[in-house]
């Protein structure tokens, strides 16, 4: 098939071995079509470059009526965190309300997540998108502006340039909290067990730490992917040290609940012998014995509130002044004492 002339519907069809009305549907993101035939049409689709005519796209509207969200993480990962359970119900719950869909992919990596968005622009699949987990240096906002694709970034600091939108979240302060509350406790020896190094969020939260030293806190920063696997593996270490920490924090709620099983395994008593706390919370953590002392967020407001500030984005021809996202709170339970003496 020569490149030099204009890719149709009809041409995706006859090389895929399907009808147009098939490629139709996989490439606007609805149903009707199996999971490998849609992956086996935008694969041929993005091989010829293909975009929607004008002409095409005045038949079915300047819209797609659909929200795109790719998220990075290890798929094994993102099933057990409660926090994307909430974020994307809260998402839908909005999106729903305006009869709007919502076309959520998990990628592994930067790289296939901004192809994603490439993609989405190139066949018009979605009206705009959400961004999770701003990096350091993060190259997503400039590309996304590039490709002229509205966009909302869930969490951060507020955007230097107002060139994109933030819902933002201040985890500094939220570090603040955690770190100083064990502190007023008592502990001056506390690891933070974190994800990648890449993410703004861990940057800020090991930052404040740092800070700590004017308390006459030590503390130590150990990254992980977010797995309980290798969280575990961290914690037994951690627990075989001559000289253990006296408190441990974790990123999220699945990371504790991980380091807590360790402890038991090898007989430290919590708090008694270790205090444990977590950035994020869940109904699980408070079902857990000892309960777990949280960082406590209503995260499914936030995927409404990032669903509706993307809504009106879309239809405004500047980027809207960053808003902030709901305030966490300090749950304070059964695994966070005083250290032993």
């Amino acid at each position: 098939m020569s490149r030099s002339k204009r890719v149709t519907i009809a041409d995706i069809a006859r090389q895929a071995g399907v009808s147009p009305g098939a490629v139709s549907f996989a490439l606007n993101g609805r149903p009707g079509v199996s999971e490998e035939t849609r992956q086996r049409i935008l694969a041929i689709a993005d091989e010829h470059q293909w975009r929607p005519s004008s002409t095409a796209r005045a038949l079915v509207g300047a819209r797609a009526g659909v929200v795109g969200f790719a998220v990075n993480r290890p798929a094994r990962t993102l099933g057990t965190e409660a926090f994307f359970t909430d974020l994307i119900a809260g998402v839908q719950s909005a999106l729903a309300a305006r009869r709007i869909g919502l076309q959520l992919v998990v990628v592994p990596s930067m790289d296939e997540e901004m192809e994603t968005y490439r993609r989405w622009r190139r066949s018009n699949q979605v009206d705009g998108v959400l961004v999770l987990d701003p990096r350091v240096d993060d190259p997503r906002p400039g590309l996304l502006r590039s490709l002229g694709l509205p966009s909302i970034t869930i969490g951060g600091q507020p955007s230097p340039d107002d060139m994109h939108a933030t819902l933002w979240l201040d985890d500094a302060d939220a570090a603040r909290t955690v770190f100083g509350y064990l502190a007023g406790l008592g502990h001056r020896s506390i690891v933070y067990i974190s994800g990648p190094a890449e993410h703004e969020h861990v940057r800020l939260r090991s930052s404040v730490l740092a800070g700590m030293g004017e308390r006459d806190v030590a503390g130590e920063v150990i990254q992980t992917d977010y797995s309980p696997a290798q969280v575990s593996t961290i914690m037994r270490t951690l627990l075989s040290r001559a000289e253990r920490p006296t408190a441990v924090v974790f990123d999220n709620d699945m990371m504790a609940i991980a380091g807590l099983r360790i402890t038991q395994e090898m007989g430290v008593a919590v708090p008694a012998g270790l205090s444990l706390a977590s950035f994020d919370d869940s109904i699980v953590t408070g079902l857990v014995r000892p309960a777990i002392t949280c960082l406590t967020r209503d995260t499914f407001t936030l995927g409404e509130t990032a669903a509706d500030f993307l809504i009106e984005q879309l239809d405004s021809a500047e980027v809207l002044p960053d808003r902030t996202g709901p305030q966490p709170r300090l749950t304070v339970r059964e695994s966070t004492a005083p250290p032993h003496s």
